[in-house]
């Protein structure tokens, strides 16, 4: 038995490889919620760290660990690779692990009873932004499915992360062929899980499985042709290339490049966005506080900064020092003050976000400004004490295992 990867964790290579994962004894396990998947996957502790393991060739255990980290060293939104193992005894099957991914749920996970319309709604733009992000990179999916995506709650929205790389391929750049080729796999694979809900009774009377497949294929070509289609504006319209800017911005990417050329024998323009990268809110927030956090849950964060510069009188102060009073002043404290054992109920910056709606609703129903020490004692007793812990961490090993899907 070898294990080739990033091994960071000794004990890896003491779990017990000679056996099928299916029959692995549970001490060495932990229940989360998992996809559906046509491999066996298991998630173990070790060392404080949560690791999925899935059962699967040699061959493609070695392709889909070199993809992910392919896609890792392109900050695409993806699980980590941790390493392959190879050689098992009795004729077993190659394994891949990969670092579980914190504060993350599969789609049937995020569901709570009945899949609604505006979950679902968020579901598909998430997952649209994470096949247009692949597809920037170069990368080829080949079966992109709301099972195949991990989703973490990103403020009111959701976050998509690839889960499975098996049928992927990367290339420098997506031919247009390929690029259609997976929609058309999005298209039929959302067709058809949204079918199986339907079928389990877990689906809103109100969404069509055939609509919700075409949707998911009309908000990829919406975004798409946002980043990359040129565009012809007259010489005197150049604020609309500064409007399709701030545009791409609040779709949390930055644009590097403009690309810019005169239509021959015209008065006008053609414009199209050259570079286009992803994490345009994240990457302002981190440079300003060091949080790393998803990119809508960033822009919340930096609007409640913008508004801590203004309430202080701070507007002609440098960026980064009124950031860091922010942090010390207004982020530290409100989320200090969730009790400890309901703080693995969400991650950080989403308490923050969910405590700041919480106190817009009080405020409107009080016609005044509660306060925030005020919004996190309503929140903590009456909203986060009912949340399910998403955290992705276990349990003490004295303790119960947490429920799997």
């Amino acid at each position: 038995m070898q294990i080739t990867g990033a091994l960071g964790d000794p004990d890896l290579i003491r779990l017990p490889w000679e056996v099928p994962l299916q029959d692995w004894p549970q001490h060495h396990l932990v229940d989360l919620p998992r996809g559906i998947s046509r491999h066996v996957v298991r998630f173990a502790r070790l060392s404080g760290k949560v690791y999925a393991i899935k059962e699967i060739s040699e061959r493609y255990a070695k392709r889909e660990y070199q993809l992910l980290w392919d896609l890792a060293r392109l900050d695409a939104p993806s699980v980590e690779p941790v390493a392959y193992v190879t050689g098992r005894e009795n004729g077993l099957d190659a394994a891949l692990i990969t670092r579980h991914l914190q504060f993350s749920l599969p789609y049937r996970a995020v569901m709570s009873g009945t899949l609604r319309p505006d979950t679902l709604t968020r579901l598909l733009d998430a997952l649209a932004v994470l096949l247009v992000r692949l597809h920037l990179n170069g990368f080829y999916w080949g079966d992109c499915s709301l099972s195949n995506t991990l989703f973490r709650r990103d403020a009111g929205a959701f976050a998509a992360y690839l889960v499975d790389a098996e049928t992927g391929e990367m290339h420098p750049m997506i031919s247009e062929g390929q690029r259609r080729g997976d929609i058309d796999v999005a298209h039929t694979n959302i067709f058809g899980e949204m079918l199986d809900l339907e079928a389990g009774g877990l689906l809103h009377p109100s969404i069509d499985p055939m609509d919700t497949a075409e949707d998911i294929v009309a908000r990829y070509h919406r975004l798409w042709d946002e980043i990359t289609q040129s565009e012809i504006i007259e010489e005197v319209d150049w604020h609309r290339v500064e409007q399709r800017i701030r545009r791409l911005n609040l779709l949390g990417f930055d644009v590097a490049e403009m690309m810019v050329r005169r239509k021959v024998g015209t008065g006008r323009l053609i414009v199209r966005p050259k570079v286009v990268d992803a994490g345009h809110h994240q990457r302002r927030l981190l440079r300003l506080t060091g949080l790393d956090v998803e990119e809508n849950q960033a822009r919340r964060l930096l609007n409640d900064l913008d508004g801590f510069r203004v309430a202080k009188g701070l507007r002609h102060e440098d960026e980064a020092i009124v950031a860091h009073r922010w942090l010390a002043e207004v982020f530290q404290p409100t989320v200090e003050a969730i009790p400890a054992e309901l703080r693995g109920k969400l991650e950080p910056a989403q308490l923050f976000h969910e405590i700041l709606d919480h106190r817009w609703f009080l405020s409107e129903t009080a016609n005044a400004d509660v306060g925030l020490a005020t919004a996190v004692t309503s929140y903590v007793d009456n909203v986060l004490v009912h949340k399910p812990d998403e955290k992705a961490l276990l349990p003490d090993e004295d303790a119960q295992p947490v429920s799997g899907q």
